[in-house]
């Protein structure tokens, strides 16, 4: 994973938590339910780059064998 994806993913994960405290605070519904929104994307984000991450991994190990 880039470090400018893991930068965007905890954000996105920031934003969307101050978002379901303000939402929580001021009883605003939408606002608290946007934010868990965006906590979720931000956890999906995150593991799909675990996933490319992984692949990748295997890749590489792939290779090593191929070339002993």
């Amino acid at each position: 994973m880039g470090i400018d994806d893991k930068i965007g993913n905890a954000a996105e994960d920031a934003l969307g938590k101050a978002k379901e405290k303000a939402g929580e605070v001021t009883g605003n519904e939408e606002l608290e339910a946007e934010g868990v929104a965006d906590q979720a994307k931000a956890g999906l984000e995150q593991a799909g780059e675990h996933v490319k991450d992984a692949a990748n991994d295997v890749t590489d190990a792939a290779k090593d064998v191929l070339d002993r």
